[in-house]
């Protein structure tokens, strides 16, 4: 790249979530600002309706703001594609190209590339609600279709893609997203403090995510049942939030005579999760679909073994660093799960397959490849 490349960045989900997509947009924009100065002239957009401020990590960017209503926002976006109008751009100060982080891309003059983090509304519609999954099936193919390039976060999102919209397999371009350098092996100490804080008198499994259908936790509380039947004293300790229908899963603890071994966290502080992964005999991560996975990464890092499901993305984030199950198989998954707590040569080698498994995905190698698709989607629109 000759020169420096003038690029707006939406990081309005680091503003106002705080889920995969928030971490997406912080992670990727904070190692821009970091490594990426000399290379592109970068500006943090974000529609600022919520009245929340970026984090600290992006205190030091240049930004420019609009101020909309959440769903004026969002239906304003899908109007401008249907209309073929780019109105935002008055709003807008110039740049080579505009970088969508979230699905929710508006009509612009200029190019634009759009991160795709999944299709799960398309695969697994009945785990969203009627509007969202509304709103996505006519907005999708349009963003999709607008967009100057995409970036899919996994090689399965950009098969979706391919499958589902036809999208051109040139305009696509997989760039995995990474884990954060706080998942790594914790202090012994401190990760029995944590063990002793969540489960004082037991060991446990994890499975951290929210608890929606799409996660799963159904089998993996059968597959419990299993392995408390074969004897062993586990509990099944879950992180996240209360997410979509999450009531049938709370009542399946109850029909399945789980009352007691299995602890619902909440949603665990980032400072303790990786002592909480650390402390962990084995991860869960049976999950219907994953765009991506991060809990399979975060525990390799931490030297947790993983049991995961082998369809969807998994099994490439994964790797030959788990154990991989059909996820509704509850037999198949307390199975693996039983080798890894009663065979310690197999956990050992999980724990070091793990560890080099997670070092292969870094945000530093992120930004360095969104940096080089910014440079080829620009010298294309110059070329046309």
């Amino acid at each position: 790249m000759d020169k420096k490349l003038s690029v707006l960045l939406d990081v309005g989900p680091a503003v106002h979530q705080n889920a995969g997509l928030a971490r997406y947009a912080e992670r990727l924009a904070s190692h821009l600002l970091a490594g990426h100065g000399d290379e592109i002239d970068l500006t943090l957009f974000y529609n600022r309706h919520s009245g929340h401020q970026p984090p600290l990590s992006l205190a030091g960017g240049k930004r420019v703001t609009v101020e909309r209503g959440q769903y004026a926002w969002r239906l304003g976006a899908l109007a401008s594609q249907l209309l073929r109008s780019p109105g935002l751009e008055s709003r807008l100060p110039g740049s080579a190209l505009y970088h969508a982080t979230e699905h929710l891309l508006p009509r612009l003059a200029r190019p634009t590339v759009l991160t795709v983090h999944d299709l799960i509304f398309e695969a697994f519609p009945q785990h969203h609600t009627w509007t969202n999954r509304a709103f996505l099936q006519i907005a999708m193919p349009l963003f999709v279709r607008a967009a100057s390039a995409i970036i899919a976060v996994s090689q399965q999102t950009g098969r979706d893609l391919m499958a589902r919209y036809a999208t051109p397999e040139a305009k696509i371009r997989v760039i995995y997203e990474g884990i954060d350098d706080r998942f790594a092996p914790v202090e012994s100490d401190y990760q029995s403090d944590i063990r002793r804080r969540y489960s004082p008198d037991r060991p446990y499994l994890l499975m951290v995510g929210t608890l929606e259908p799409r996660k799963n936790h159904a089998t993996a509380m059968r597959a419990l049942a299993r392995l408390k039947q074969a004897g062993h004293p586990h509990r099944l300790l879950i992180s996240g939030g209360k997410g979509w229908l999450f009531e049938p899963v709370a009542a399946l603890v109850n029909e399945l005579g789980l009352t007691g071994d299995v602890t619902f966290a909440g949603r665990v502080p980032d400072e303790e999760l990786p002592a909480l992964y650390a402390g962990a005999d084995a991860l869960l991560l049976p999950s219907l679909y994953e765009g991506f996975g991060f809990p399979v990464l975060e525990a390799m890092a931490c030297r947790t073994p993983v049991v995961c499901a082998d369809s969807s993305s998994l099994p490439e984030v994964a790797g030959d660093a788990a154990l991989l199950v059909p996820a509704t198989d509850d037999a198949a998954l307390a199975a693996a799960v039983g080798r890894i707590l009663t065979e310690p040569g197999l956990a050992d080698e999980l724990r070091r397959r793990g560890g080099v498994q997670a070092a292969r995905f870094r945000w530093e190698k992120c930004a360095s490849e969104t940096v080089a698709l910014y440079g080829d989607v620009a010298e294309v629109s110059s070329e046309g």
